[in-house]
């Protein structure tokens, strides 16, 4: 299954600076990528741990 990319598919953290080091979610595949290049590869992520180590402050 294929969703088109939209703006509104990837998102990007509500904290990111212009020009700061960011990741964006794409919300429906599970993936991650750079915004700095969006066009640029992609990770796949189990969503919910991902989500999981950010609450407990892994990523700090």
């Amino acid at each position: 299954m294929s969703f088109p990319d939209t703006p509104t598919t990837w998102r990007k953290s509500s904290r990111s600076q212009s020009g700061a080091t960011c990741v964006e979610l794409h919300r429906t595949m599970g993936e991650v990528r750079d915004s700095k290049n969006p066009n640029g590869p992609t990770i796949n992520a189990n969503m919910a741990a991902l989500v999981r180590l950010i609450h407990v402050g892994e990523f700090n």
